[in-house]
Formats: structure tokens, C-alpha cells, sequence
């Protein structure tokens, strides 16, 4: 004889009774999922609670509560003349420099976005059978409060403490001036290196390449220009992409 003993009637109608309303519960829940707006970049952004501070020489890590989208259109586009292939999406842990260690990657607990974009770039004139003469990384990183100016202030820092280092067996000088005009602060610099061939054979001469960072208002964008292949970079060209790239962002934040 079996010893299953069957629920009584009353509870039977009260499991049933609960189940629309479970229903109900989960149709609600799987409604109130959103997705980013088309046409933006991946853009890291803030979770709820806020984690652990991070030290200086770790990468931007957001906490902050403030939820930031950044748009393809805050990225500078090439002129068609310059353009060797569309711009394109890049992580930001590639697109931003190294020198003597991480010292682009220290945006801390007060970032609220990051996303980043590549752009190729070719000599105006030059046939599309051409190799690109260089790439263009554009990183740009939203704040909460004074951290944009808090990131500029550390970079100096760290920029004061590398005056070189060595890359591939060479020794890569690293020198950084104020650029004015550009956004409400902004730095250049330049790196220089022994040139080679592309066999890795010293030519006797020098290559050189630049990087530039501005701050305008809560947003901080880093450009960093590299030559095809090790080959030098063009500064001309940067310094275009550059006060481009800051009215792109004042558009932007409007």
C-alpha cells in the first residue's frame, strides 16, 4: 500500500491560487531590463556600491554612482584625406600608453565611464595602396566631482618620476611640456628612441612619437599616436586629432 497521503483540498486551492501570481512577479522582473542606446561605445560604468580605493598605479576602476554612457560621437573622426580605415573600438587597458608602468591608468574610484576608439591614419594625398603612416589610440574617461583634475595632477607625478625607459632593447626618452589652448588643461609629450629598420637594425638616427592628454570640464581624453610599425609618428597630424578630439567632447557635454 502506497503511503503517499494526498494534500488536504484547502491547501491545494492556495498553492493554485499563488501561481498567477508568481507569474506576475517574473513577467515584471524580465520587463525592466534596459540596453545602451545604439551608436555608443563600450563605456565601463559605475556599479552601485562603492569598492576599495584603488592605488596609483592601478587602471581606472569606476565606483561612483552616476550611470555615464560616452558616445561614438564624442570620438574624433578623421578627415577623409587622413583616413586610412574607419575609426573602431579598442579596450581601454590596449588603447592607453605605458611607459614606465601605468601611469595613464590611474583614474581611481571617481571614474563614472571609460571607453576608447582607434583611428589609421595615412598622408593626405598618398594612394590607398599605401601602408597607413600611424594609429591614433583616443581613450576617454568621465569623473565624478574634481577627479579629472585629480588625474592630470597624479599624472604629472608619475611623469616627473620617468624620464625614460627601455622598450625592445631601446632607451626611450620621455620629455612632457604644457599644451595651451587646448580644453581647460592639457599635457604633450614626447618620446625618442633609436630608429631602425625594419630588419631591427639601428639606422643612426632618431624616431619619435607623442602623446596628449586634456581635460575638459569632468572628462579627461588621452590620444596616443604610433608610428606604422615603429616608424615615427606624425605630430601634425595629433595635434589636428587633438583640438578636433576636445570640440568633439565639448559637443558632446554640450
Amino acid at each position: 500500500m502506497s503511503r503517499y497521503t494526498p494534500l488536504p483540498v484547502t491547501r491545494t486551492r492556495r498553492a493554485l491560487a499563488l501561481l498567477p501570481l508568481l507569474g506576475a512577479i517574473a513577467l515584471a522582473a524580465a520587463c525592466t531590463t534596459t540596453e545602451d542606446p545604439p551608436g555608443s561605445a563600450p563605456a565601463t560604468t559605475s556599479p552601485a556600491t562603492p569598492s576599495a580605493s584603488a592605488p596609483p598605479t592601478d587602471p581606472p576602476s569606476p565606483s561612483a554612482s552616476t550611470r555615464v554612457t560616452i558616445p561614438t560621437s564624442a570620438f574624433v573622426e578623421l578627415p577623409a584625406e587622413l583616413r586610412k580605415s574607419p575609426r573602431r573600438t579598442t579596450p581601454v587597458e590596449e588603447a592607453l600608453p605605458k611607459l614606465c608602468g601605468n601611469e595613464f591608468g590611474t583614474g581611481g574610484r571617481q571614474v563614472t565611464a571609460s571607453a576608447a576608439m582607434t583611428v589609421t591614419y595615412q598622408k593626405a594625398g598618398e594612394p590607398s595602396s599605401n601602408v597607413p603612416q600611424g594609429m591614433i589610440h583616443q581613450s576617454i574617461f568621465t569623473f565624478d566631482g574634481d577627479g579629472a583634475s585629480g588625474y592630470l595632477g597624479r599624472l604629472r607625478t608619475a611623469l616627473q618620476a620617468c624620464p625614460s625607459y627601455d622598450q625592445s632593447g631601446n632607451r626611450v626618452t620621455v620629455k612632457s611640456r604644457a599644451l595651451p589652448g587646448v580644453g581647460d588643461e592639457a599635457l604633450l609629450l614626447t618620446r625618442t628612441w633609436p630608429e631602425t629598420s625594419l630588419n631591427g637594425e639601428r639606422t643612426g638616427g632618431t624616431a619619435s612619437s607623442q602623446i596628449a592628454v586634456a581635460r575638459v570640464d569632468t572628462t579627461v581624453t588621452v590620444f596616443d599616436d604610433q608610428g606604422w610599425e615603429g616608424t615615427s609618428g606624425n605630430p601634425a597630424i595629433l595635434d589636428r586629432v587633438v583640438r578636433d578630439g576636445v570640440r568633439a567632447i565639448d559637443a558632446w557635454q554640450g
